[in-house]
């Protein structure tokens, strides 16, 4: 009996203590407008130049981003570099013995990340980096600590580096500071990782539009429907007493 009520208070306590752990780091909310089709088409293009090396979308067909306004003949000019039809899902060449082999970790696929991690971790996470000469690639990452990935927009942001400060005896993260700028500017770099945020997003669920309107429009029948509906069940039920 005490092992069981020692079981049901681990159960019971075990969302607080999820949310305990998980509330340290702060996510900052991702710029998420999936009615942005020119964020949606930038953020495809960043996509496939820069995560599609090692990341692949293998529930995701090219031609799906016709969707986004996109013709055939614009993904096959501007987006078409790791696979020979538009029809072909988005798959890499590495395989998983290489990616494991040369990052500690097989690169997980991309599909349905942002359902899986959210939005604002991703955005986050994305501009998280910073240098540490500590781990086997010189990077690690204010939400994922000790991350097997290196930073491979790093030209584009620069080299951010930890600032530190002391809590209750241990050194922890006070934020990061740009010590060598990028290609970009902070807010450009913030802009074009939102729009890949945003066509992640998109991706793991591309006819979510599509799912919301119809269910606003079934919503909004329904609601119609229920007056005649009411008045009939009065005209049908008055003579029962």
């Amino acid at each position: 009996m005490k092992r069981l009520k020692n079981l049901l208070f681990v159960l019971a306590a075990a969302p607080a203590f999820a949310f305990a752990a998980g509330a340290t780091v702060h996510l900052d909310k991702a710029p998420v407008n999936l009615a942005d089709q020119d964020s949606l088409q930038r953020g495809a293009r960043v996509f496939v130049n820069n995560c599609l090396n090692c990341h692949g979308a293998a529930s995701m067909r090219y031609t799906r981003m016709q969707d986004l306004g996109l013709t055939e003949e614009q993904i096959k000019e501007n987006l078409l570099f790791a696979a020979d039809k538009p029809g072909e899902t988005m798959a890499v060449s590495m395989t998983a013995t290489d990616g494991k082999t040369w990052f500690g970790a097989t690169p997980p696929d991309l599909s349905v990340i942002a359902r899986s991690r959210g939005a604002d971790w991703l955005y986050t996470y994305l501009r998280g980096f910073y240098r540490d000469e500590t781990r086997p690639t010189g990077w690690n990452n204010t939400v994922f600590d000790k991350v097997g990935m290196p930073h491979v927009l790093w030209d584009l942001q620069g080299e951010q580096v930890a600032r530190y400060k002391t809590v209750n005896g241990h050194e922890v993260i006070d934020g990061l500071e740009l010590a060598k700028p990028g290609s970009m500017t902070p807010a450009e770099y913030d802009a074009m990782v939102g729009d890949l945020v945003n066509y992640l997003v998109w991706m793991g669920e591309p006819a979510q539009l599509d799912r919301k309107r119809t269910g606003l429009a079934v919503l909004a029948f329904l609601a119609l429907f229920f007056v005649p509906a009411y008045y009939l069940k009065k005209e049908y039920w008055k003579d029962v007493h």
